[in-house]
């Protein structure tokens, strides 16, 4: 066993460096409390993965409110609406109008660039890079150890520990007596980066016989685009004529709509499943976003999702730190998982409402065209709708 070279002491030790940690990190900061965060990834590896990324209002109030960043009212597009198009026919969902509220096209990208710049300025402990890392005495005394980019171990004691280390977790397993809730889906998303400028000012979400498709927005001469495939597609099976003949066979329609195309510039696969850990707190140890709960990503829930448990965790964990009250971090499940299973739920109805399933018969397909009429026909029901996707206040 390696020797340790160096021991930190802090009062919260956050593994995983993501805009969870981050933000958790800053919001404690906020509070007074001391924190360090590590993650086996580098920055440059976290700014270089291109993520989407729509924020509810309340995500958006959160990273403004706490000084974390105003560059999302600058540089992110408000969003008033989104079009459900079936049948070869749109129909906004004006959210204003329904709810006033709007949601945000920013990028996940972008949002961990503003919190990194953000800890930084404040000269927060960010340890990235690393390897190694485990975790240890949840129990009752928490220490994280790791292999720092020199090759020297290293050792942090901490009064909590945060895994918001996102859904290949280390620290999940760490909590005694879970319950694990899953659900596997027939479909994956192929997901596409293309340049070309904007086919339409609001995401498109499509239902068509040939599957669903979800028309989004990057920047003036980048766009991202997804349509329904198979889990065991190769992205590097399709050819830029191949993608695009798809994406224009589910989005036809009477009312002549036709997307802008141009090169490919990036293609994968991303498969879907729910998941949801209970609870998401075991000793000094606490979960936060992905590594305690997933969603699919139609009802753009997920960066939502963990931008709400810091929330949480920050009011917690300030309570027991600053105020000596333990019982806090009991409440914490409770109250995170309230919000996590209205998002699972919303996340489904918005899969299976748009998505086809394979075997499914005309009944099926019937009833499914059935539920979006009576959505875009009914004013409570887009109002549903607008209120699932633009987020629910926060209590």
């Amino acid at each position: 066993m390696t020797p340790v070279a160096d021991t930190t002491r802090t009062q919260v030790a956050i593994v995983g460096g993501g805009p969870a940690g981050l933000m958790l990190s800053h919001l404690l900061h906020v509070a007074g409390i001391e924190s360090v965060v590590v993650d086996n990834r580098t920055v440059e590896q976290i700014e270089t993965t291109h993520r989407a990324g729509i924020l509810e209002r309340d995500s958006v109030r959160l990273l403004v409110d706490s000084g974390a960043s105003d560059r999302v009212l600058t540089d992110g597009h408000e969003h008033e609406g989104i079009a459900l198009r079936f049948g070869g026919v749109s129909h906004r969902i004006d959210f204003q109008k329904l709810t006033g509220a709007s949601c945000w096209l920013y990028p996940q990208t972008d949002v961990f660039i503003d919190l990194h710049r953000t800890r930084t300025r404040d000269a927060g402990d960010l340890r990235y890079g690393i390897t190694d890392t485990e975790v240890t005495g949840v129990e009752d005394a928490p220490t994280v150890r790791y292999t720092d980019a020199d090759g020297t171990r290293q050792e942090i004691t901490a009064e909590l520990v945060v895994g918001a280390d996102g859904s290949r977790s280390i620290c999940r397993p760490l909590i005694a007596n879970a319950h694990q809730y899953f659900r596997e889906y027939p479909f994956a998303w192929f997901g596409v980066m293309v340049q070309a400028p904007p086919s339409a000012p609001e995401l498109i979400y499509n239902r068509s016989p040939e599957g669903f498709a979800l028309i989004s927005q990057r920047t003036d001469t980048v766009q991202r685009m997804y349509f329904q495939c198979d889990p065991t597609e190769n992205p590097d099976d399709w050819s830029d004529d191949r993608i695009w003949e798809q994406l224009h066979t589910r989005l036809s329609g009477e009312d002549g709509f036709r997307l802008k195309e141009g090169p490919v510039l990036e293609r994968t696969v991303l498969p879907f499943r729910s998941f949801v850990q209970s609870p998401m707190r075991h000793g000094r140890l606490l979960l936060a976003g992905d590594a305690a709960h997933t969603v699919p990503p139609t009802g753009a829930k997920g960066l939502n999702l963990a931008l709400s448990d810091v929330r949480v965790l920050a009011e917690v964990i300030e309570q027991a730190l600053n105020k000596n009250d333990d019982n806090a971090l009991d409440t914490y499940t409770d109250r995170a998982l309230s919000r996590v299973w209205k998002a699972q739920h919303f996340s489904y109805w918005m899969t299976t409402m748009l998505h086809n399933v394979s075997g499914a018969s005309d009944f099926d397909e019937q009833r499914q065209l059935g539920e979006l009429q009576t959505l875009v026909s009914s004013e409570a029901g887009s109002t549903y709708l607008a209120e699932g996707y633009t987020g629910w206040p926060h209590h």
